[in-house]
């Protein structure tokens, strides 16, 4: 079946006047509306009356990887009725733009997937046009509508290791999207984020899953009178991990201290390079960090005891249905860790009701792991932006942008 260049270009009301395929170049299409006539948007009335030809080059999707430009007249006509000159309205292009709307879509498609200067060299255009496509496309999709929000998770994320720099992420953990991302940590800043969604949003917003940072706590019990707060249970997670790993290094550093040099040798072949085979999921590890733990357990009766702990911990969290036996289990936890884990049980005190109330909805913020991961790649491919309004845009379009777009 064979398809005409007019079916190709899929412009309904447009007409095809001339084509021509350059070697090794661009292809260029001749095009004008298809009806003589046009409507007065001051008065309404319809008028055949051409004031001028005006044509006009507009960049659109390419063709078999060669560029395409569309050569467009856009009349100017002249109402009859109140004497006034204007341009016909062509819906596939923006006001004083040298591409179409869809061209500026596929560009932020690609963008998504590359970095500005290479899809800007792809398709023949320059690095500054890429990003006024992106601007222009963000400008109309990062209206993100926050009427449906009930649940927030706030967390952060540091974009170069060790080197602070926090940016705050803020996430609907109902959709698993972040909704913004404010420029530093600092409560003050997220603050005004936050108070300028307006009291209707903040009103109906149920529970907030934070991590263990008390001026979260405290901003989110100024700022949303009805939500429920909840620690998320992977930061509580980490505090019992965190100090797991530190008596790994304890047990290491007393084996290392050893003056039996065969069981010196026989602790430190066990301890080193355990961390992950310890505080990871113990059903999560492959065979050869199965043997590892296996060999830290032996060594080491108090690094069995603190990971058997653990295990016992995280299975609360995971498969205990009832709200009234998770609470059950979780005291009786605390009580046999008082011993080994001293400083998680004293945060868990600390935010006890926060901790338990991950029972009620079990609402985490475990998505914004991934979200934050994605950040970090973005901000480390560069992608062409220089400061970070344009990498918060670059950013919260990978959430909020489809294809279909407007």
């Amino acid at each position: 079946m064979k398809f005409t260049v007019e079916q190709i270009l899929n412009l309904p009301d447009m007409k095809v006047l001339d084509f021509q395929e350059i070697e090794g170049e661009e292809i260029i299409i001749t095009i004008e509306k298809s009806v003589n006539y046009s409507t007065c948007p001051s008065c309404g009335q319809n008028t055949q009356s051409i004031h001028q030809n005006h044509w006009r080059m507009i960049h659109d999707l390419s063709w078999s990887k060669k560029p395409v430009l569309l050569k467009i007249n856009r009349r100017q006509f002249k109402c009859h009725k109140c004497k006034k000159v204007f341009s016909e309205k062509l819906d596939f292009v923006d006001k004083s733009k040298g591409y179409t709307k869809r061209l500026a879509t596929d560009i932020v498609q690609q963008v998504l997937n590359s970095n500005i200067h290479r899809v800007a060299e792809r398709n023949g255009l320059s690095d500054e046009e890429v990003e006024s496509m992106l601007k222009k496309q963000a400008s109309q999709i990062l209206n993100i509508n926050l009427s449906q929000v009930k649940k927030l998770g706030i967390d952060e994320i540091a974009l170069v290791k060790g080197q602070g720099n926090y940016l705050a992420v803020l996430v609907d953990l109902d959709t698993h999207k972040p909704i913004e991302i404010v420029q530093s940590r600092r409560i003050e800043d997220i603050r005004e984020v936050i108070a300028g969604w307006g009291f209707e949003v903040l009103n109906q917003i149920e529970e907030v899953s934070i991590d263990l940072w008390s001026p979260y706590k405290s901003l989110v019990e100024d700022l949303m009178p009805n939500a429920n707060i909840t620690a998320d249970r992977f930061h509580v997670m980490k505090q019992v991990n965190d100090e797991l790993d530190r008596m790994r290094k304890t047990e290491k550093k007393a084996a290392m201290s050893l003056e039996d040099k065969s069981e010196k040798s026989r602790q430190l072949e066990a301890l080193n390079k355990s961390k992950y085979s310890l505080i990871k999921n113990e059903d999560s590890l492959n065979e050869k960090q199965k043997s590892k733990l296996n060999s830290v357990l032996e060594v080491s009766p108090t690094l069995a005891k603190m990971h058997a702990l653990k295990e016992q911990f995280r299975q609360i969290f995971e498969t205990t249905k009832s709200w009234g036996d998770s609470i059950t289990q979780l005291l009786d936890w605390m009580y046999d860790a008082r011993s080994y884990f001293p400083k998680s049980l004293g945060t868990m005190v600390r935010w006890f009701g926060e901790i338990v109330g991950y029972f009620d909805g079990r609402t985490t913020s475990g998505t914004v792991e991934g979200i934050n991961n994605k950040l970090k790649l973005i901000k480390r491919l560069g992608y062409g932006f220089r400061n970070f309004s344009n990498f918060r845009l670059r950013s919260l379009l990978n959430w909020h942008f489809s294809i279909n777009s407007p």
